[in-house]
């Protein structure tokens, strides 16, 4: 079998895919040990019978739903390349805006803290971003924080650490910038039942209180750990702008602002305080 024909093949085969055809690429690049643009460069490059089966077997994995991060164990994120497994979110192109908005709020020797860590993805493009800032990654589920830990490793950054931790209950010291993209996905939600948040603990998805209640502990606890006029960042639905907006203002925060991703939704929300550490 060709290339051509294999990623023809893979595209009819996952028709029910929105992205098949790039579903098809990633995983032929990584059967192939090649970049994609190897395949377009070669296409008429003819698979072995190994490669061909290790093909197949990707295929009807994917078929049956199984994200491709996992099935390659990698994602990139902030054009950094993170292991991924089952234990944790698979980091998406949306939380990059989070990044993004916590870098025009950071010193260069910025104390900061990521809660709810998972894979690392977002420490770690702050911690590559700021070579001289301290930065924390904490996360309750152990497996977790060890996949943090080996990114970390493999990204060669020794500005950032990672620890076990219920939200602040194991974090001490004082941070310029606090960031988080907690569960916030209601119980029941139709879209937990559809692609791969399927293979996604729940745990990491969903809250109670329509998907605000970890959102809110978070932000009733952040004072304690903020330094003077220091922020929170919060990822949140599309649809809990306002909410997060109104939670953060009544718990005594200011300069409370939403941002919107690039499809125009409400995605992140911050907000400051300069209030004593303590509510």
């Amino acid at each position: 079998m060709r290339i051509d024909d294999a990623l023809s093949w893979a595209k009819f085969t996952l028709v029910d895919s929105e992205s098949a055809l790039l579903d098809a690429q990633i995983l032929l690049a990584f059967v192939l040990e090649k970049e994609t643009i190897y395949l377009m460069t070669w296409p008429e490059r003819e698979l072995s019978k190994e490669q061909k089966s290790a093909f197949e077997v990707f295929i009807s994995q994917r078929v049956k739903g199984v994200p491709v991060a996992h099935l390659t164990g990698t994602r990139e994120f902030w054009s950094l390349p993170l292991k991924v497994n089952n234990s944790t979110l698979i980091p998406r192109p949306d939380t990059e805006l989070l990044v993004e908005t916590a870098l025009d709020y950071c010193a260069a020797d910025a104390r900061i803290l990521d809660l709810g860590t998972g894979t690392g993805a977002i420490i770690l493009a702050l911690a590559s971003e700021l070579p001289e800032a301290y930065c924390l990654g904490v996360d309750v589920n152990e497996r977790a924080v060890q996949l943090a830990i080996e990114n970390g490793k493999d990204l060669k950054l020794n500005n950032v650490h990672f620890q076990r931790s219920n939200w602040f209950d194991s974090v001490n010291g004082l941070f310029d910038v606090i960031v988080s993209n907690p569960p916030y996905i209601e119980k029941g939600n139709r879209h937990l039942k559809q692609g791969d948040v399927r293979f996604e603990p729940l745990s990491a998805l969903v809250a109670d209180e329509n998907g605000l209640a970890d959102i809110r502990k978070i932000a009733q606890k952040t004072p304690e750990y903020l330094k003077q006029g220091g922020c929170l960042l919060v990822e949140h639905g599309f649809n809990q702008g306002s909410a997060v907006r109104e939670l953060l203002t009544h718990l005594g925060y200011s300069k409370v602002i939403t941002i919107k991703d690039y499809g125009d939704n409400d995605r992140v929300t911050m907000g400051s305080f300069n209030q004593p550490n303590s509510l």
